[in-house]
């Protein structure tokens, strides 16, 4: 047989068999389009990296791939459609629910990559510095719930998609959901804890946290779902139940603005007439101080005679939040306070007693000569 009754041969075949023109056109244009769609969005790609906006980069990232694989799902169960036609084999009818499930897969996934995506922009907005209404670990968790709801939503369509009744699920996750909830009151509590935690934001994970309602004091080093663990001031770990937090107070000494200096300072009796000045002087020396946040209270007053001294008060607040600085500041006002003192030939009292002594009767002799 020669070439041209070959040639002649396949084209009789082909004609016979169209199909398998049509199947092979089918996969051709995918993987065209296929081919297109990933230049097409990999140009729009740079594009948007050369402007600030992260949003416009993070819905390319999600579309890449899903809309290849898309285009790809489309292109061959097109195909297989072709050939159940042509073969009547039983194993294509499952063609029809393979697409739909595919499809539904791929938006989940669409949605999920969007969904990480924005939570990787959120965190590093925040670690940049700017000025936001969330942390990284309240984003976090937002993210872990709508990942959750979003494929709990994807596999009940899924199983609609299958033929599968939903409402019987339903039905069941109710009613089990009830007996669950009563089965595991104790860890539900602590997971809805964990999630108010994440939302109303009373402390976030290295904050100093305290509590006088129960003995809880230390450092915040990880919030979980059903515990949050609390390094105390010893090293030793805490671990504190997250529902333990919707009853109680709680303080969080990280979040504040100033510390505070107030002392009570008495001098002698004998240097009364020397308060006014030394008071005028330390108020001047606070104001002055590079250290003193002048803009908040700021007081130096004669306050009360005491058994042992005359005493005024000091009431003012530090710049720095940090624990050691904090005393380094307030050690070097104590002893500016003693220079002042000094300064004005003054003492600071300490206790003292006075006794007075009434002066004896003459003891009465007896008479002379007796």
């Amino acid at each position: 047989m020669n070439a041209g009754e070959k040639i002649t041969r396949i084209i009789e075949y082909m004609q016979n068999n169209d199909w398998i023109v049509q199947v092979f056109f089918i996969v051709l244009i995918s993987l065209t389009l296929s081919y297109i769609s990933r230049r097409t969005i990999r140009k729009i790609e740079i594009r948007f990296q050369k402007t600030d906006n992260p949003w416009d980069d993070l819905l390319t990232r999600s579309l890449q791939k899903p809309v290849a694989w898309l285009i790809w799902l489309l292109g061959l169960t097109f195909a297989a459609d072709v050939v159940h036609e042509q073969s009547g084999a039983a194993i294509f009818e499952a063609v029809g629910p393979i697409r739909d499930v595919g499809v539904i897969l791929i938006l989940t996934m669409v949605l999920l990559n969007l969904i990480s995506g924005t939570q990787e922009v959120l965190v590093a907005s925040t670690r940049e510095g700017e000025e936001k209404n969330f942390d990284a670990h309240t984003v976090d968790a937002i993210s872990k719930l709508i990942r959750l709801s979003v494929i709990i939503t994807s596999s009940l369509v899924v199983l609609q998609t299958l033929g599968y009744s939903i409402s019987g699920v339903l039905a069941f996750g109710g009613i089990g959901g009830i007996a669950i909830g009563f089965a595991a009151k104790d860890l539900l509590s602590n997971f809805f804890g964990g999630l108010m935690i994440y939302l109303d934001r009373p402390f976030k994970v290295g904050d100093w946290i305290r509590s006088t309602d129960r003995d809880i004091e230390g450092t915040v080093e990880h919030i979980g779902w059903r515990l949050t663990r609390v390094r105390t001031f010893d090293k030793r770990p805490l671990y504190v139940p997250n529902s333990v937090f919707s009853t109680i107070s709680v303080e969080n000494p990280s979040r504040m603005t100033n510390r505070r200096i107030y002392e009570t300072i008495g001098i002698r009796y004998q240097d009364a007439s020397k308060m006014d000045a030394i008071v005028s002087d330390l108020k001047q020396m606070l104001l002055a101080h590079p250290e003193i946040d002048t803009s908040t209270t700021l007081i130096v007053n004669f306050v009360s005679f005491s058994a042992s001294s005359i005493d005024f008060f000091v009431y003012t607040f530090t710049k720095t939040t940090d624990w050691v600085r904090f005393h380094e500041v307030k050690q070097d006002v104590l002893l500016k306070i003693m220079n002042i003192i000094d300064a004005h030939d003054a003492e600071i009292a300490f206790p003292t007693s006075t006794l007075h002594v009434k002066s004896m009767p003459e003891p009465m002799l007896p008479p002379q000569g007796a």
